[in-house]
């Protein structure tokens, strides 16, 4: 997921969009375990993308505080 698309993103789509990404980690951690996976290089892409989400959210909460 490129980082404009998530910009452009609202905060309420973005909190859904990180609970959907955390459930679809936990999925691919749990098929690694059971049976293996027949791309495990997903695992990295989907941790970027929360990661890129939660820097976003985070930005945002600064520049909240930052205009009161």
């Amino acid at each position: 997921m490129k980082i404009s698309k998530i910009r452009e993103m609202s905060s309420p789509e973005l909190k859904t969009e990180l609970s959907e990404l955390k459930t679809e980690l936990f999925k691919l951690r749990f098929s690694l375990a059971t049976n293996g996976l027949d791309n495990p290089m997903k695992i990295k892409e989907v941790k970027r993308d929360i990661a890129k989400i939660n820097t976003v959210i985070k930005e945002r909460e600064l520049e909240e505080n930052k205009n009161k």
